[in-house]
């Protein structure tokens, strides 16, 4: 006498309700992993903005104008074409950019300086900010108060 099966399950049954689950998985994973890369998702995945401490210090001169020093002091190294230093004034119509870079990279360890100033309009307060082009992220951003520093609307900074 054969013994009664409870369940009464049919293994033949099972393995095409497993197959049909598998088929569904990799289905939406495929999907999933596609619509990404259509959508332009995938594309923002180079473009990570670095992760680096830089400093930077501002010298009043005596002819009212300044010395900017930027120091990398940790770590990302940064293609200096992709960084763009900008510095306005108080009350943001003056203004200096640099045109110029200053070597290849910018490692842990370099200082690198640029003269701005000398203009007609005096400034109690300067923003330095460092930006990475390819991300468009603010790498530094700091306010000093200056004395004596004159600068104009479209200065460039020269390294």
């Amino acid at each position: 006498m054969k013994p009664s099966n409870l369940f009464n399950t049919d293994d033949r049954a099972v393995s095409p309700v497993i197959g049909v689950i598998l088929m569904v998985a990799i289905t939406v994973i495929l999907a999933a992993v596609i619509g990404t890369f259509v959508l332009g998702l995938g594309d923002s995945l180079g473009d990570n903005q670095p992760t680096a401490q830089i400093n930077a210090d501002v010298t009043e001169d005596d002819a009212n104008g300044a010395t900017l020093s930027l120091e990398h002091s940790g770590g990302d190294e940064i293609a200096t074409e992709s960084m763009r230093i900008v510095i306005t004034g108080n009350n943001n119509s003056a203004q200096a950019e640099n045109n110029s870079v200053f070597s290849s990279r910018f490692t842990v360890g370099d200082i690198e300086s640029a003269d701005f100033g000398g203009g007609s309009d005096a400034q109690e307060e300067i923003r330095i900010r460092v930006i990475h082009t390819p991300s468009d992220s603010i790498l530094l951003d700091r306010t000093l108060e200056v004395q004596d520093l004159q600068m104009d609307s479209d200065e460039t900074l020269n390294f």
